[in-house]
């Protein structure tokens, strides 16, 4: 179904502000919930981050105090926006299992994005840090049954298969080699360019998330994954960040933001199972039209151009879908484990030179590997249970990564 959200008739922003009861939801039940309900609100969460943070950063570049007042109010509104679907996550639900759903959504979505991409550069980027994300939510399983005899595959359902990617303690590289090609928002199509918002975004916000949260962890051991992966999740925001057209002025970028924050809500709305969530992503969808409408007449009136100069067909790409992509992510392992990147490129660890930044870089901060905190978890948990945890639907398939009473320290590091 064509949807273009340009030919909807808003509400007045005003007349969507919510009171405190509005803010304060029944939250789902952490034990009942389909694991794909949860990542949708973590994502959707992330995507107001972006939208407030972004707007403060608009607000420091613009003189026009009238034009800030626009802003302030739909930054006010979306700061609501946040704090509702942040009220969704149960009291009981502690820090550790909600990691356990940034994980799965790092996951799931990085797949969904990565089998659906047409531009090149972005698919390569897309699978690149898939496999990384995919053995954090590993190391982060493993912490959780050893910390609290809890089992991960409660949180993510049948969907997603738990077994290690490429071993974190490859994951860590030189700056030089976060940084990728921009796409072109004047030749790039509606899918390439949404897709390089959301899925910084979604990062970002698990970047935050272990920055903040990860000292708050109970143990050292907790402690030091979530600083390690941390830092990963920086090496990813700036991988995806560097995907995004630098050349949008602030009120086109404001144009796209609001643009994708619609065709998200309008993807969460047609995708929901639970009826209540159902209610509020239609609630919120409503909102965001206001806000996209809003912005249209800030870039006509601030650069006197239609919003078909910055999105020429307003109509929505495919809607995202959460799906099993066990089969991709198992394609993705066979085919990439080793690589690492290399400035714009990403290469086997097995050809590149040894004098590489990636080597100067993993190696120091790696300067002794048996303590590194991912390897540490697993080690541990291995010596308790006697073997790691996993949730597999058939043997690994990276013949070095089959042993379920070693942890691997060389594949994509040697």
């Amino acid at each position: 179904m064509n949807f273009n959200p340009f030919l909807e008739k808003p509400k007045k922003i005003e007349s969507e502000i919510m009171n405190w009861s509005k803010l304060a939801p029944k939250p789902y039940n952490k034990n009942e919930i389909d694991p794909f309900t949860r990542v949708r609100c973590i994502l959707m969460n992330g995507t107001e981050y972006e939208a407030v943070w972004s707007k403060h950063h608009a607000n420091r570049h613009i003189a026009d105090n009238d034009v800030r007042r626009s802003i302030a109010l739909i930054r006010r509104m979306e700061q609501q926006q946040q704090k509702l679907i942040a009220a969704l996550k149960p009291i009981d639900e502690n820090i550790l299992e909600t990691t356990i759903g940034y994980e799965q959504l790092a996951v799931d979505l990085t797949a969904f994005l990565a089998r659906r991409a047409t531009d090149k550069n972005v698919k390569n980027a897309l699978d690149f840090a898939l496999l990384e994300d995919f053995d954090h939510l590993y190391r982060y399983a493993n912490l959780l049954e050893t910390d609290m005899g809890e089992h991960a595959e409660k949180y993510v359902g049948s969907y997603t298969e738990i077994m290690p990617g490429r071993p974190t303690i490859a994951h860590h590289r030189h700056p030089y080699d976060s940084i990728r090609k921009p796409i072109s928002n004047k030749k790039a199509d509606a899918i390439t360019k949404c897709d390089v918002m959301i899925i910084t975004a979604a990062e970002q916000q698990t970047m935050n998330y272990y920055m903040n949260l990860g000292a708050f962890y109970k143990n050292q051991m907790g402690r030091e994954l979530y600083t390690e992966i941390g830092m990963v999740e920086e090496e990813h925001v700036s991988q995806y960040g560097s995907l995004i057209d630098p050349t949008p002025s602030i009120y086109e970028e404001m144009l796209m933001h609001e643009y994708v924050e619609c065709y998200l809500y309008y993807s969460m709305l047609n995708d929901e199972s639970d009826k209540n969530i159902k209610k509020i992503w239609e609630m919120l969808f409503e909102q965001e039209l206001s806000h996209l409408h809003e912005a249209a007449k800030m870039l006509k009136k601030m650069e006197k151009k239609e919003w078909q100069e910055v999105i020429p067909n307003g109509e929505f790409p495919e809607l995202i879908s959460f799906r099993n992509n066990k089969e991709y992510v198992r394609s993705v392992l066979g085919k990439t484990v080793s690589l690492t990147a290399d400035r714009e490129t990403y290469v086997d660890v097995k050809k590149l030179d040894k004098t590489a930044n990636f080597f100067k870089y993993n190696n120091k901060v790696n300067a002794k590997p048996e303590k590194e905190a991912g390897h540490v978890v697993i080690e541990q948990h291995i010596k308790r249970f006697g073997e790691d945890y996993r949730v597999q639907d058939a043997p690994h398939p990276v013949k070095a990564l089959k042993d379920r009473k070693i942890d691997n320290i060389c594949v994509g590091r040697e």
